[in-house]
């Protein structure tokens, strides 16, 4: 049985249009919309791996059509323009850039079937799942650690009691905190997060509990805290270490009797919300050295649980490169496709002390920044730890190099006929296929 591909078409000449450009497109399942706003619909819902672009008046040379392609980069993109059109400098750099392959018209249906047959072998070879098709987890890895720490969510999220998260700063407490609240009865309600060392101490106990009208100078109506805005969900108090003793007092009480009172006020509030706190810091030891009470600490601590930092996590490097790489696919350079082995190589030596934050930050910056088709360890300002490895790298790319070589000579030889290329070279389809997305080569 012929499995059937999926085609995402973008032309306002319609179903017949694409007919009489492409001829019969038996075996595909496609997709046909008339604007960039109604395929960015379609992909906010739907994984396309091939897209068609039927272009009769230069559209690729708007802004708009540029972003949408660098936004939807993990679609391998085929184009169809007018020969006229090729002359235009913006339009020759789009196509080189955003493109897969491209073809003029009158269309070679023959030609143009090949490359979208191509376009879709490459595809399934990369076969990834976009980020906004993910499952609806937080915490993106599936190291052990990860594991261990979701199959520990698992289970105390549908308990409703506090939880106190520990861990290194920058190793993702608070998407902890998003996904025990995501996974309890109370989802449906707000999830309100607070870092209690980022306000003022003065500010802190109006921010968190709120004051009636009159209570100072300033107050001239009645305002809700924080603390009341999650009624019905979770709040989630970040850096809890950081919070003053008297707070911590008002905080114990709110914990004990589920009511607050608000600054200037005289009566009891009644707050039905799960308290989840965080801290980078140990609080054991701050117990013993008074900066923090002991029976807060225990109240908070119902189901103390533990984030890994990226160090221990290091088998999750890959996905999580995919992942940003994806998210900000917006700001990086035009010629940028992805990241190399040796980059990745090089990030696993790393040990992280920023964790996840360090490493979206690095990301970001190789991304604008690097000059190559691929981030290598230099634009993450990572480098390799010993002679061993640069070896080592060094052999890599020599037999890299012979391949790269040995395919394209193939490919030229041969006019870019996948079957018989890979006949010459003495190896299957697709480990040619293989081969031409390691080295990043298209015909």
């Amino acid at each position: 049985m012929v499995s059937v591909k999926r085609l995402l078409c973008i032309t306002n000449e319609g179903n017949s249009g694409v007919r009489a450009a492409c001829g019969d497109l038996r075996g595909w399942d496609v997709c046909t919309v008339d604007s960039i706003h109604a395929a960015r619909k379609v992909l906010a819902q739907q994984h396309y791996a091939v897209g068609l672009l039927l272009d009769a008046g230069g559209s690729l040379e708007q802004d708009d059509t540029e972003r949408f392609l660098q936004q939807h980069h993990h679609v391998r993109w085929i184009g169809v323009f007018n020969a006229d059109l090729l002359h235009r400098p913006q339009l020759r750099q789009a196509i080189a850039t955003h493109l897969f392959d491209f073809h003029t018209r009158p269309v070679d249906t023959v030609r143009l079937h090949h490359s979208l047959g191509h376009a879709h072998g490459m595809a399934m070879l990369a076969r990834t799942t976009p980020p906004h098709l993910r499952s609806a987890r937080h915490i993106d890895g599936e190291s052990a650690a990860i594991r261990r720490l979701r199959a520990h969510i698992d289970k105390i999220a549908a308990v409703d009691a506090p939880v106190l998260i520990g861990g290194e700063s920058g190793s993702g407490k608070e998407l902890a905190a998003q996904e025990i609240h995501a996974q309890s009865p109370r989802a449906r309600g707000p999830f309100i997060a607070i870092n209690c060392g980022a306000i003022p101490p003065g500010l802190i106990h109006s921010e968190l509990f709120g004051y009636e009208r009159g209570a100072f100078t300033g107050a001239g109506k009645d305002k809700a805290g924080l603390i009341e805005a999650a009624s019905g969900g979770s709040i989630f108090l970040d850096e809890i270490g950081d919070l003053p003793l008297d707070l911590q007092a008002s905080l114990l009480r709110f914990l004990q009797e589920r009511t607050i009172y608000r600054v200037g006020g005289t009566r009891t509030v009644a707050v039905d919300a799960r308290v989840i706190a965080a801290t980078h810091v140990d609080l054991p030891k701050a117990v013993a050295e008074g900066r923090f009470r002991e029976d807060l600490y225990y109240r908070l601590s119902v189901f103390p649980i533990r984030v890994p930092p990226l160090r221990e996590r290091k088998d999750d490097l890959p996905m999580l490169t995919e992942i940003i790489f994806n998210k900000y696919a917006d700001e990086k350079s035009p010629q940028l496709k992805g990241i190399s082995k040796q980059a990745l190589r090089a990030m696993a030596q790393h040990d992280w002390p920023g964790n996840i934050r360090e490493l979206i930050n690095r990301m970001r910056r190789a991304m604008v920044l690097a000059e190559h088709r691929l981030i290598m360890p230099e634009d993450l300002e990572l480098a390799p730890k010993d002679d061993a490895i640069i070896l080592r790298d060094g052999l890599d790319n020599s037999r890299g190099s012979a391949e790269r070589t040995a395919i394209w000579n193939s490919l030229a030889k041969c006019g870019n006929n996948i079957s018989q290329a890979a006949r010459d070279l003495g190896v299957s389809r697709m480990t040619l296929y293989r081969l031409m997305a390691k080295h990043s080569i298209a015909p």
